[in-house]
């Protein structure tokens, strides 16, 4: 694990924040194999043969979580947004996450890269 994403993590402020980001990385440990974690642009990400997988993003009311290459991938109605090529959910406080969904989402497009 990166020393600077687990820093990250713990300098956000909310705590249901905190633990989502540390659930999103855990999520993306699980599902990418032989992959990088890095800090760029002040956000966590998590690249694959040197190509962005995925990207964790806090703002004031929600934790966003991107998925990159996702072009081929089937995605639930109405939960991601964003263009072809990378899609983003955002998760407000209370709102239920969805693991094993986002694991094989990851999975799925990391597997292209």
């Amino acid at each position: 694990m990166n020393q600077e994403v687990t820093d990250f993590i713990e300098t956000v402020k909310e705590p249901w924040q905190k633990e989502l980001c540390a659930q999103l990385r855990l999520i993306v440990h699980g599902a990418i194999p032989d992959f990088q974690e890095r800090i760029q642009y002040k956000k966590p990400h998590f690249l694959k043969n040197g190509k962005y997988a995925a990207v964790i993003s806090t703002s004031k009311d929600a934790v966003s979580f991107t998925i990159f290459n996702a072009a081929e991938l089937s995605l639930p109605e109405g939960l991601f947004d964003g263009p072809a090529e990378r899609k983003t959910i955002k998760i407000r406080q209370g709102q239920e996450v969805d693991g094993e969904l986002l694991s094989a989402l990851v999975s799925q497009a990391a597997s292209g890269l």
